[in-house]
């Protein structure tokens, strides 16, 4: 049964606030450091400020507006958006895009990490404007630090219960954020009209050409749009008519309180920042305390969209072999909505040491950069593959649309790595990120290999003797093997081995069961062959890639479908189940491998195998990760031989 979408073609007061809520929050809070940051402690003239404001609004307009809100939102799989969505749209097309997809992921990933502490840093350095706090909300200082802790760590907490209650306020709390870019931007720029002159870009271009070191502001610019990625992976949540609809009074928000920021600047006429913060220095002072609470409560929805973000992005991994198998936990009835401990744990431990490490906002900006580009720039190589086979676009109309974007995200990237030489650490995490998914992913690449299929066809008379063979103990009435063989009439050789080898495993009906993931991200559904009149019976479940897959109860409920239907006569023989216990007799066998100590490696390969079975051992067991209860479990290993020692170098001496 696929899932039905309609929902998200509504575009309602409520539709448009639950957007606003849920998607705006990492692109929505950034007005609190991009200015700052593109001025920094340089000497403040026309060039500077209007510049800077010149190229967020370009910024916004070709990368936010064009490149996501208009392109690649088109690109939606089934109703979701994220890049594993895009890369099961089109990765028939080239073997290359794992890679590709892999590094978009990871660099999504490390933003859900820099994230909160950038954002919230922010906010809470915000007190430094306020009056008798100059000396004791410093950027960087410990109590700074400590009270970003508490917020980040409070946060993570609370993430096992779920957003359900707290979610509702979400879409209010951020349309009072909005309002406030507004009003604020606006009523700087009727004290200084004449900054509206800065939306020209020929301010950007001078800014770039002629500024000393202009160019390298860029990577402060890219700032602007760092949320824009996250937009198109919240795609599932809203749909698309509400994104585009909100997106017309945020940007117009985040365009005036920009503005209004470098109106408040060249109004004042101030020779530099020094440090001052011009989005809170241009709050009325009866203001500025309700503006860093809201600006704070903006930074934590900003914070939990890239969290929650992030969860859905491991389990779409999961699910299309990118990430070994962790439990996944559903904490409230909201459809999508998961927890994961494990990457709640990682995500925690990240954001804190990223604070320790960087203690102020302005330290991670560069960072910040980095990761967001690159995930953007992968996403631009996938968008190509996309436009060009799946909506047949022309290629050059193509190659001008991508030719476009790979300027601006190679102008960006550069800027940004130029910025992170001296705080490179972080790159630690994105590494570990990149390594578990490449392993995964290529190791069990390399295992599938060894994967041998056989005819089913050629054993079904010696599974039909074996099950009326009453020499032999029954092993179950029903025996499932869980098979990768989406054939109809193909088996792996290690299934029928299985059964016939050392002690046969009898049974009165032998079911094959294979789990297909689907492009289509929500899909459940299934289909059923019987190859021995109720005897061999192969059912093939269809899962979409975003759902979690309960194997057990999927099969039982297809049994008790095929009984009622009276379709496979398995309503008129026995079933196992007695007076003493009304369950049927099911037995379900899961065959793992394990690296055989006859491997002879070579050094690449060898790392490789290790690696991922070292993985192996600390995911899921396939029994948990399929869903099955261990009281119907039997699990059988087998060596995997992958390069056999060629030559044994042993001696018979004689006694």
């Amino acid at each position: 049964m696929k899932s039905s979408n309609n929902h998200l073609n509504k575009v309602t007061f409520a539709t448009l606030l639950i957007a606003m809520g849920i998607i705006y929050g990492d692109i929505g809070t950034s007005p609190l450091y991009v200015l700052k940051a593109i001025v920094g402690d340089r000497k403040i003239d026309e060039v500077l400020v209007y510049g800077g404001v010149s190229l967020i609004f370009w910024t916004l307009f070709f990368q936010t507006t064009v490149k996501y809100i208009w392109l690649t939102l088109r690109a939606d799989n089934h109703g979701e958006g994220g890049v594993f969505s895009l890369y099961a749209l089109v990765r028939r097309y080239s073997k290359g895009l794992v890679i590709v997809t892999i590094l978009g992921a990871t660099t999504l990933l490390a933003d859900g990490i820099i994230t909160p502490p950038i954002s919230v840093a922010s906010a809470i350095e915000g007190l430094n404007s306020v009056k008798g706090m100059e000396n004791i909300i410093v950027p960087g200082n410990t109590l700074t630090v400590g009270i970003v802790i508490g917020i980040i760590t409070l946060l993570f907490f609370f993430q096992r219960f779920g957003t359900e209650a707290i979610g509702k306020t979400f879409g209010p709390i951020m349309f009072i954020w909005f309002s406030m870019l507004l009003v604020a931007g606006g009523a700087e720029i009727m004290h200084y009209p004449e900054v509206l002159k800065a939306l020209s870009p020929h301010y950007g271009f001078i800014l770039l050409t002629k500024y000393p070191h202009g160019f390298w502001l860029l990577g402060a610019v890219f700032l602007c749009t760092t949320g824009a990625e996250a937009l198109y992976s919240d795609l599932g949540h809203c749909g698309i008519k509400n994104i585009r609809i909100t997106w017309i009074f945020v940007k117009l928000s985040l365009v005036i309180n920009y503005a209004g920021q470098a109106a408040w600047i060249m109004h004042r006429n101030i020779p530099e920042l020094n440090g001052m913060n011009p989005f809170f220095e241009m709050m009325p002072h009866w203001f500025l305390l309700p503006s860093i609470f809201i600006a704070t409560a903006a930074t934590i929805i900003a914070s939990q969209a890239l969290i929650s973000g992030s969860f859905t992005l491991v389990s779409e991994a999961m699910n299309l072999n990118f990430w070994p198998r962790v439990t996944v936990r559903q904490p409230s009835d909201i459809k999508g909505q998961i927890y994961i401990p494990s990457v709640n744990t990682i995500l925690w431990f990240g954001c804190i040491l990223m604070i320790l490490y960087f203690r102020a906002s302005s330290h991670m900006e560069a960072a910040y950069g980095f990761s967001i580009t690159i995930a953007m720039m992968m996403t631009t190589v996938l968008l190509n593959y996309y436009l060009l086979f799946r909506l047949k676009w022309s290629q050059v109309k193509v190659a001008i649309i991508i030719g476009v974007f790979a300027v601006i995200e190679t102008s960006f990237f550069i800027a940004n790595v130029a910025k992170i030489k001296e705080r490179w650490m972080f790159l630690f995490f994105e590494l570990f990120i990149f390594l578990t998914m490449y392993v995964w992913y290529y190791a069990r690449k390399i295992n599938n290999r060894f994967v041998k299929f056989v005819d089913l066809g050629k054993y079904t008379q010696q599974l039909i003797e074996l099950s009326e063979d009453d020499t032999i103990e029954k092993f179950s009435t029903h025996l499932i093997y869980l098979t990768k063989a989406n054939s109809r009439t193909q088996m792996e050789e290690k299934v029928i081995k299985s059964i016939f080898a050392k002690k046969p495993k009898r049974a009165d009906v032998y079911w094959f069961l294979h789990i297909n993931r689907t492009e289509d991200p929500y899909n459940m559904s299934f289909d059923v062959s019987e190859l021995v009149d109720d005897k061999v019976i192969k059912v093939n479940i269809n899962l979409g890639f975003r759902i979690q897959p309960k194997t057990e109860v999927y099969f039982k409920k297809i049994v008790q479908e095929l009984v009622a239907n009276k379709e496979l006569n398995l309503h008129i023989r026995p079933d196992g189940s007695t007076k003493y216990n009304p369950e049927p007799d099911f037995k379900f066998v899961v065959i793992e491998k394990f690296l055989s100590v006859e491997n002879e490696f070579a050094l690449g390969e060898g790392m490789l195998l290790n690696a991922y079975f070292k993985l192996k051992n600390l995911s899921l067991s396939d029994e948990q990760a399929f869903g099955l209860d261990k009281s119907d479990v039997i699990v059988e290993h087998v060596p995997l031989v992958y390069q056999p020692m060629q030559q044994i170098a042993l001696s018979r001496t004689m006694v």
